[in-house]
This record gives C-alpha cells, sequence and structure tokens, in this order.
C-alpha cells in the first residue's frame, strides 16, 4: 500500500506541474550573417567594377552598388553601407564621335590630359558645393566606341588636395575597365 501512496503522490505532482505554463522566453532573432555580393551582381555599368579594384585604387571599402540603364547609357553607383558619401560613380554611354570631337566638346576647360586610357582621356578636380565635398573625375572616349566617366564625389569637408591625389588611382582603375564588355 506504501507504494501505492508513493506512486499517486508522484502523479499528483506530476499533474500539478503540468497546470502551471511556464513564462515564454524572449529568444533574440540570429544575427544577420553578412553575404559579400559582387558590384557586377547590380548589372549595368557595375558589371565593369569590382569592389577589391576599386578599394585598391581609392583606398576605400564600398560594398553597396545600384545601377541604372536609360537608352545607350549605363549607369553605377558605389557607397559604403550606411554612408551617403563618399561615392564612386561610373557612367557608360554608346558614342560615334570621334577624338577631335571628343577634345572639342566633351573635355572640360581646364582638364588635365591623361595618356595610355582609351582613344583620348582627362582628369579634373571641381571644389566642393553645398553638401558633398570635392569631385575627382576621369573621363575617356574608349576605343570601342564608348564615352565614359568615372567620378568620386567626396564627403562634406573633405580636402581638395586630398580627393585631387585620387584621380592617379581613378586614372588606374579606369584602365582596368577601359576593356571589358559590357
Amino acid at each position: 500500500m506504501r507504494g501505492r501512496i508513493v506512486v499517486a503522490g508522484l502523479a499528483g505532482l506530476l499533474m500539478g506541474g503540468c497546470a502551471d505554463e511556464a513564462e515564454p522566453v524572449a529568444v533574440p532573432p540570429p544575427a544577420p550573417i553578412p553575404v559579400e555580393v559582387a558590384a557586377a551582381s547590380s548589372g549595368g555599368a557595375c558589371r565593369l567594377l569590382d569592389f577589391t579594384l576599386i578599394e585598391q585604387a581609392t583606398k576605400t571599402r564600398f560594398d553597396v552598388a545600384a545601377a541604372s540603364e536609360r537608352d545607350d547609357t549605363h549607369t553605377c553607383v558605389v557607397r559604403a553601407g550606411g554612408a551617403t558619401l563618399p561615392e564612386l560613380t561610373l557612367s557608360v554611354s554608346e558614342t560615334t564621335i570621334d577624338k577631335t570631337t571628343f577634345a572639342a566638346d566633351v573635355v572640360p576647360d581646364k582638364a588635365a590630359k591623361v595618356t595610355g586610357l582609351g582613344q583620348q582621356a582627362y582628369r579634373r578636380t571641381t571644389a566642393a558645393a553645398s553638401g558633398r565635398g570635392p569631385v575627382a573625375e576621369v573621363g575617356w572616349l574608349a576605343t570601342d566606341g564608348r564615352l565614359a566617366t568615372l567620378s568620386w564625389t567626396g564627403a562634406r569637408g573633405s580636402e581638395r588636395a586630398a580627393v585631387e591625389d585620387l584621380t592617379g588611382g581613378l586614372v588606374a582603375l579606369a584602365k582596368k575597365m577601359d576593356t571589358r564588355a559590357l
């Protein structure tokens, strides 16, 4: 009889425990896993860019790319995660202009000539403007009938001399992408 009392007591304890529901415990969601995505995956002119090459040329790590296409013009803008600036923009358009027309109609005043890039190329730096820093720009007439412009827009407060120094890196980057197919 003693055994039945112990079993009955245990059963009572077990049943009583079932009636009391435990408080739910909030479990935080798992941390997001960052995934490295290539700039080229955005399409458009981004197909000519690579985040690693950009970082080598500019000493800045970008990880966001967005592309746009309109008629014969392909554009890509790259930025770093949560930052608006600096940004790098590449614009590529199909063209039939020649070197003479490029020099007369495209090359800005006071731009410096760049050798070894496309049929003809230039580089320049412009002053800061409202809400942004200076801009470094490289433009070229590619050998395959494309007109391209690669520009770096500095963050507000950037020194013009530092942005000017970037034009050499932009020229090197432009040379690497000059013959790539869209």
